[in-house]
């Protein structure tokens, strides 16, 4: 909570059970809710979702048989139903009343200042509302928008005290406001900033390709402890739908690392006996070394134990991850099938990283998934608007499913093909609990591949470089590669004539 957020006192009705705002994921980052019986501000540009939240704010409280009302200064009741209809919604329980002022009342002199000197006279279109509200006696208000009355007030003065005048109307009147403001004002106005309980902000970004994407920050809560920062959110049938920021701090738990075994012995052995859980493990190497068939053999062997696994793909459809693995005898869709193995097609254009980071969020909570494969960094790379932030967010996820037992494979593709400058699109080596490489290298007119494990904070683990292939009856881990040197060049030499690997 920040320092300038002022407590609640003793008796205030911050202390009551919070508002819900029907908006999944929105009570999560306002501490549980709106604290009742306030004045709050929803700003946003024109199409960012405003008039949505605000209809499932009332259906939310028309749902608990609160009396609702919905004062319209911009649009119809007709195109608001038009709203309701596209989510397939239900607004009879949300009475709308129409203010749209008549032509000349935004003539500069048909002006009225919203307070006479004895404070009685108000403008026209701000009476019919009061009266209106006063005979329903809502629980929950919502003036869209504000556009309309900053006009009609003609000077800022005149528009802060039409906002005061509505804030001292519904004080005492148990009854919670939700303004509305499309920032369409050439300055930023803060007046109604500083007058409102909180301020939620949503905004919309444009990228040069892909859908737009759009997130919500909490910029003032007075005396409520909230979710700093920005939130992913997107509009979907059915309303909008939030998605917290994942702060793994709040999540922390003592998980006993257990090994997971591959159900192949010699890359158990490579491995130190196998994977633990609650580790997070990079497969690196150049395209076509076999890094996401290493994964899925260890999604296969806890689907063999009734173990459920998550496989998130950037890269590869389902239908080809599918066939690839029926031509090497993994039969990946029978688990598929089972629900043993869930597997979730990402496209980056389309999917903002916080929605990522909730469906991973979903495969373990619900779904109870022991094992998380992300297939691969690169794609994931993509969905981000920067790198810096791609390895913030990586942090957060990686510890988040530590914490919860979670074994962690990430997939990462090398420019390039053989040689020692080969790169990775970004490095998150140092973030995973053990690193296992995959190479290339040439033999006797031949394209090789080979493996190795680089590092495994989780215990023990060979030094050795094995033999590694792909086959129709699986994933072969041979020998360790011992009659030769400069393996990871690409071209390794061999030692006392040796002419051939093992």
């Amino acid at each position: 909570m920040n320092d300038d957020h002022q407590a609640p006192e003793v008796g205030d009705a911050a202390h009551r059970a919070l508002l819900q705002t029907g908006v999944p994921g929105l009570d999560d980052i306002l501490g549980g809710g709106l604290t009742p019986d306030r004045l709050y501000l929803l700003e946003g540009a024109p199409g960012a979702g405003k008039t949505t939240v605000a209809v499932q704010f009332l259906r939310e409280g028309a749902a608990r048989g609160e009396s609702v009302v919905y004062v319209t200064l911009s649009e119809t009741k007709a195109e608001l139903d038009g709203v309701a209809l596209s989510h397939g919604w239900d607004i009879s329980g949300i009475a709308v009343l129409e203010m749209l002022p008549p032509q000349d009342a935004l003539e500069p002199d048909e002006q009225h200042t919203m307070f006479h000197p004895s404070e009685v006279e108000l403008g026209e279109t701000t009476l019919r509302i009061l009266a209106d509200v006063e005979k329903l006696r809502p629980s929950r208000v919502v003036f869209d928008s504000l556009s309309e009355l900053r006009l009609m007030a003609g000077s800022s003065l005149r528009y802060r005290r039409q906002i005061l005048a509505l804030k001292q109307f519904f004080a005492g009147r148990m009854c919670t406001v939700l303004l509305l403001d499309d920032l369409t004002a050439v300055d930023q106005d803060l007046q109604v900033q500083s007058i409102a309980h909180a301020v939620i902000r949503l905004e919309q970004q444009h990228p040069d390709y892909g859908t737009s994407r759009r997130r919500v920050v909490i910029t003032k809560y007075r005396g409520q402890q909230f979710r700093a920062g920005f939130h992913d959110y997107k509009i979907v049938r059915g309303g909008l739908q939030v998605f917290p920021r994942l702060v793994a701090s709040e999540h922390a738990a003592n998980v006993a690392q257990t090994r997971i075994p591959s159900d192949l012995p010699t890359l158990d052995e490579l491995l130190g006996g196998g994977l633990e859980k609650g580790t997070s493990t990079l497969f690196v190497g150049a395209p076509g070394t076999g890094k996401s068939s290493v994964a899925v053999q260890f999604a296969i062997a806890a689907a063999r134990r009734g173990e459920c696994s998550a496989l998130f793909l950037f890269d590869e459809s389902i239908n080809t991850l599918c066939t690839r693995c029926k031509g090497m005898g993994m039969d990946i869709a029978r688990y598929i099938d089972s629900g043993h193995i869930r597997v979730r097609q990402i496209d980056p254009a389309e999917l903002s990283p916080g929605e990522f980071v909730h469906e991973i969020r979903l495969a373990v909570q619900q779904h109870g998934a022991s094992i998380v494969v992300i297939d691969s960094l690169n794609g994931y790379l993509n969905a981000m608007p920067d790198e810096r932030f791609l390895i913030v967010q990586l942090h957060e996820l990686l510890t988040y499913l530590g914490q919860n037992g979670v074994a962690t494979m990430l997939v990462g593709a090398q420019h390039g093909l053989i040689g020692m400058q080969m790169q990775t699109p970004v490095d998150a080596s140092y973030l995973a609990d053990a690193v296992v490489l995959l190479r290339y290298y040439e033999l006797d007119g031949e394209v090789r591949q080979a493996i190795s494990v680089l590092k495994k904070r989780g215990g023990a683990h060979e030094r050795t470089i094995r033999a590694f292939s792909l086959a129709s009856d699986g994933v072969h881990v041979g020998e360790p590669l011992r009659n030769f040197r400069g393996i990871l060049t690409g071209v390794p030499v061999p030692i006392d004539g040796v002419r051939s690997a093992s």
